[in-house]
């Protein structure tokens, strides 16, 4: 077999011929490599999945060492510049970009669903007017589970994507009443005369004037930060989007845990941290004394470095032209001549170059959400609503995939051996009292 791996085990002296299809062995042909019948076979071990694929998908491709992103193929740099987010949605979704009629229908359809039962509305005026946007998005989410019984039939098609539509409309929505509820503000209902960005920014910023008129080149920034936010692949939470949907839980539950996962400071909650840390430098002046640190290991550079990307992130160069147009209308940010500071720095310095250490896609997009009026809770929430249609557009493809079973993972036990209990607790209690 040419395609093949030649394995000898050294205990046995036993030799296995294992195939190679796209660059991977099964984990399962491992199982016939043992020691002797009791044996259960031999497994890998690998924390965090740092060398496993979990899935084929057709959905989105990396090259971390060209710095290269693509969705079906068409590269993010060409999907940024030539489409809406909603287009890159049906494509994600489809698996090819629609024609005219296919896109004006498809955005009617999704602002169809932009509106969320009354019901769940007082569902989020039960939180407190301090709860984070992030936590009552994610259980908002996990409640509109119980007004959609028929989505727990996930093997429907046409459930499945009446589902999928009511999520992509209802995110925003959910979203900008989040941001409304921290600032003690009454809910603006949608506007399904305006785009999907601009109807967003209206249900945020909406006050008393009748109509809200969103600023084109903001609502145009937050369209391309969609897109860069769409998909990344494999990521923390599309895993768990993946896991939670293998047990066949409904798309809302399955989201919700998805969006529990984006909310760790590791991951979706990162661009904030790049924020905190261009606070703590507060100048130019400050920036090469924070270098010497970062160096030192007495800090970490945030917004620097990726689990995948060992070069520039292809997402990150168009964020930093985005900024640019953003600040225009925004006014100049002194956090962006500190953040271009550093770049510099890191992009010269060969302590950073030897890491590979490049800015990443968090690094500006939290100084141009601030620029545009988001208070920092609200980046991971800005980062879940894009991110929806990647999870189930991944989601979509487990369910049809024949392969896919219920999530669960090996481990290997590292506790006692067999041992058994002495006198009874509750018996040796009782003599000691005698």
């Amino acid at each position: 077999m040419s395609d093949s791996i030649h394995l000898t085990d050294n205990r046995t002296g036993k030799s296995y011929d294992l195939p190679v299809t796209h660059g991977t062995i099964r984990a399962m042909d491992l199982r016939q490599i043992k020691t002797g019948p009791e044996d259960f076979g031999l497994m890998t071990y690998d924390p965090a999945f740092m060398n496993t694929a979990s899935c084929m998908s057709s959905i989105t491709y990396i090259d971390g060492d060209r710095g290269i992103l693509r969705y079906r193929g068409y590269p993010i740099e060409e999907l940024a510049a030539k489409c809406t987010f909603l287009d890159v949605a049906w494509l994600l979704l489809n698996g090819e970009l629609p024609n005219s009629e296919e896109s004006v229908e498809w955005a009617h359809k999704i602002r169809y669903h932009t509106m969320i039962h009354e019901n769940l509305k007082k569902f989020m005026e039960g939180f407190r007017h301090d709860a984070h946007p992030m936590g009552m998005l994610m259980s908002t989410v996990a409640a509109l589970s119980t007004f959609y019984p028929e989505s727990r039939d996930v093997k429907n098609k046409q459930s499945r994507k009446m589902q999928i539509m009511r999520l992509i409309g209802k995110m925003p929505t959910i979203a900008a009443y989040a941001y409304r509820h921290n600032l003690g503000l009454p809910y603006v209902y949608p506007d399904n005369t305006l785009g999907y960005t601009s109807n967003f920014l209206s249900m945020l910023w909406k006050m008393t004037e009748p109509k809200y008129d969103a600023n084109p080149v903001l609502a145009k920034a937050l369209d391309i930060l969609f897109i860069l936010h769409a998909d990344h692949e494999q990521n923390c939470s599309t895993n768990t989007m993946r896991a939670v949907g293998s047990s066949q839980a409904d798309p809302y539950l399955s989201l919700a845990a998805a969006s529990a996962a984006l909310a760790g400071p590791l991951h979706g909650g990162a661009n904030e941290e790049v924020l905190l840390m261009l606070d703590e430098i507060g100048s130019l002046s400050n920036v090469h004394a924070f270098v010497d640190k970062v160096k030192a290991g007495q800090c970490k550079l945030m917004g620097f470095g990726h689990r995948v990307y060992k070069n520039y992130d292809p997402r990150a160069k168009i964020i930093k032209q985005t900024a640019e147009e953003v600040f225009k209308v925004t006014g100049a940010n002194p956090k962006l001549e500190i953040a271009i500071e550093l770049e510099q720095i890191a992009l010269r310095d060969e302590y950073f170059i030897k890491r590979k250490l490049y800015p990443n896609v968090d690094f500006y997009s939290g100084i141009i959400y601030q620029a545009m009026g988001f208070h920092p809770a609200m980046f991971t929430v800005l980062f879940a609503i894009p991110r929806t249609v990647g999870w189930l557009t991944q989601w979509q493809e487990l369910v049809d995939d024949g392969e896919q079973k219920i999530a669960r993972p090996r481990q290997i036990y590292t506790g006692h051996d067999e041992r058994h209990v002495g006198q009874p607790v509750e018996e040796h209690a009782v003599s000691v009292a005698r």
